[in-house]
């Protein structure tokens, strides 16, 4: 399984779903737009992202290459070609909450998992890109989660959830 974070702004989120994804077993994380990658532009570590991540950037394979949305595009496009099930996790009209999609353990291999921004989400071209778009169900007055929350949430459903 590989993630995609899109436009994830904070340092602390994308340092947890770096230790989650160690956990989790995920192969690679892609950092798209403007999501932070685990070392600056000076080739020095990003402390904040490091301190929560504990190594674990260092154990997931990452790729920063797909910094403009025509990338991200580009970037789901040849995951689909190569056999990938693209899944987003967000809130939408056409979504179906997580724990109804069953992936068989071989088919999880090729499987992404795209998350968006804090704020705004994942936008409609990235979402006319996936197989589906999987939500988590809100009982509470608040309308989501925090992503890394999210993130942990549905990789380990998908990757231990074999009912």
């Amino acid at each position: 399984m590989v993630v995609i974070l899109n436009n994830i702004r904070s340092l602390h989120n994308v340092g947890s779903i770096f230790r989650t994804a160690d956990a989790a077993g995920v192969e690679k994380i892609y950092l798209c737009g403007i999501t932070p990658e685990p070392i600056d532009q000076f080739g020095k570590p990003r402390q904040q992202l490091i301190k929560v991540s504990l190594g674990a950037e260092q154990s997931v394979r990452w790729d920063a290459s797909a910094r403009s949305a025509r990338a991200t595009l580009k970037l789901l496009e040849r995951l689909k070609k190569d056999g990938y099930k693209i899944f987003a996790v967000e809130q939408s009209k056409k979504s179906i909450p997580y724990f109804r999609l069953r992936v068989e353990s071989e088919r999880l291999k090729n499987s992404a998992l795209v998350f968006g921004n804090e704020v705004k989400g994942l936008s409609p071209a990235i979402l006319k890109k996936t197989d589906k778009i999987l939500e988590i169900p809100m009982r509470g007055k608040k309308e989501s989660l925090n992503v890394a929350v999210a993130f942990g949430i549905v990789v380990f459903h998908l990757v231990y959830d074999r009912n």
